[in-house]
């Protein structure tokens, strides 16, 4: 069945509605002018791709093993599941999947005509200024008290209603166009294939572990001899997993750090995209704000708990996915 969208979705904003002071809407009533090239793959997107193979060959292997079991029992093609398993990867694309994602898992919601009369000018001057077409993207608002925005899936770009009800419109526009970099940099689809393509090798992990877990509580109520050549059979067995895979399981001991550090660093790219729009200024503005605010509610815990401000653990700091507020407005600078 096709997909329909909203009429307040596809229809072009009106360009004679009055705009915001704050945001200088340069394209208001001009002609467009899309880039060839709509999407693309910057390095930290490639750099995911890369880091999220090990856990797809992974999951590959998971699969082969239980297709090689399932033709041996049910006659079901060898093939069959992984081929299955790999075509799912274009439903990262399709937009009904997309839609049930925005709505059940992120739980966003579509724009009132009231709010998408306060987004569609402002996201269709973003997308006017790199060059996008605007209407290839699904606008979505979250229900929260939060100061956010998310880019996901193929085409979704969402926002909180706090952002929208108190964000001027400049500073709005510079949150969009972030999201909008997300997109354009192949951040949002590399990230969402890669964590699909591994859940069979995850699934697989944490079902070793549980089994694991219980049998070494299982031992130890018989007796420590019990224990001791159930740890031995272990080792034996991880050795030589290990070796026959060629190492490739203690690659994805790494893999959360590297993929971190990747993160942080796909975040600078999507600042630097809304800088290079014009949008540095407001963008800085909004980080001073959050990193304020998360200032204050760090301390207004702290005086609550009695305790201590304490430094960052290293490995929270490695497993961040986003760079500290001072970082991204340092590197905002060249463009102020």
């Amino acid at each position: 069945m096709a997909r329909s969208h909203p009429p307040q979705q596809s229809e072009p904003p009106d360009d004679d509605a009055p705009a915001p002071d704050d945001l200088d809407y340069r394209h208001r009533g001009g002609r467009l002018h899309f880039t060839a090239r709509q999407r693309g793959l910057d390095v930290t997107a490639l750099g995911r791709l890369v880091l999220h193979l090990p856990g797809t060959l992974m999951s590959l292997s998971v699969l082969l093993l239980i297709s090689g079991g399932l033709d041996a029992w049910l006659g079901i093609p060898f093939w069959l599941v992984p081929l299955v398993w790999l075509l799912s990867g274009t439903m990262v694309f399709h937009r009904p999947t997309e839609d049930f994602f925005a709505r059940y898992l992120l739980r966003l919601q579509r724009p009132m005509p009231e709010e998408f009369a306060r987004l569609a000018p402002v996201w269709r001057e973003v997308t006017a200024r790199a060059g996008v077409d605007g209407q290839a993207y699904e606008l979505w608002v979250e229900d929260s008290d939060d100061l956010n925005a998310y880019a996901a899936g193929g085409h979704i770009v969402g926002v909180t209603r706090f952002a929208l009800d108190h964000l001027p419109s400049s500073q709005l526009a510079a949150v969009l166009a972030h999201e909008l970099g997300h997109h354009t940099g192949g951040h949002v689809w590399v990230s969402l294939l890669g964590h699909w393509y591994a859940l069979p090798g995850r699934a697989a992990w944490y079902a070793i572990r549980l089994i694991v877990t219980y049998a070494l509580a299982l031992t130890r109520c018989i007796s420590w001899v019990a224990t001791a050549v159930l740890v031995l059979v272990i080792c034996i067995l991880s050795y030589t997993t290990i070796t026959r895979l060629y190492g490739l399981p203690l690659l994805l001991l790494v893999t959360p750090y590297l993929l971190a550090a990747v993160g942080r660093r796909a975040e600078l790219r999507a600042d630097q995209h809304a800088a290079a729009l014009g949008f540095a200024p407001m963008l800085a503005q909004v980080l001073q704000a959050m990193y304020a605010t998360e200032a204050e509610a760090k301390r207004q815990a702290l005086a609550a708990s009695g305790h201590r401000p304490a430094a960052p653990r290293l490995l929270e700091q490695l497993l961040s996915t986003h760079p500290d507020y001072p970082t991204r407005i340092h590197r905002l600078r060249p463009y102020l």
